[in-house]
């Protein structure tokens, strides 16, 4: 068992899948940085303004999940390779246009739901409630942005 009461070998695969949300979560953000400095057209002011919250929001997570591997006695990715190497999300580069700036939202919010997902399956199976409670919220957050901008694309 760690410091924290939980297996020690299951706790570091979990640090390892957190790690790889980490580093899906660096490039969600980034993309998100691109999608409010670049975002043109009659609906700028409200999704200049949009973009910026979730930016926001995914930098609180980002430490979020950053902390939790450290929790698990893991050693958080902090490096642009690293993230690069483990990202699942579509790269948003010099998108301008409000619809494909909202569906780049929704495609790398459903990359990150699967990626919960099972780090919520496996932080179940070893009773880690810090990491289940985490995930948890991040879904039902996240889940709710993409009815929300599938309901703006409609």
């Amino acid at each position: 068992m760690n410091t924290i009461g939980l297996p020690q070998k299951e706790s570091k695969k979990l640090a390892e899948e957190l790690n790889i949300l980490l580093s899906n979560f660096q490039v969600y953000y980034q993309n998100l940085r691109g999608l409010h400095w670049n975002i043109r057209g009659r609906r700028f002011f409200d999704l200049h303004l949009k973009f910026e919250e979730l930016y926001n929001d995914a930098q609180l997570k980002i430490d979020l999940i950053a902390e939790r591997v450290l929790t698990l006695e893991g050693v958080p990715f902090h490096t642009f390779s690293d993230y690069i190497a483990n990202n699942k999300l579509p790269i948003g580069k010099n998108i301008h246009n409000d619809e494909k700036s909202i569906e780049l939202i929704v495609s790398c919010l459903s990359e990150l739901l699967k990626i919960e997902r099972q780090i919520l399956a496996m932080s179940a199976e070893i009773d880690d409630e810090g990491t289940n409670s985490m995930m948890s919220d991040f879904i039902s957050e996240q889940e709710k942005t993409v009815w929300m901008m599938k309901a703006w694309l409609a």
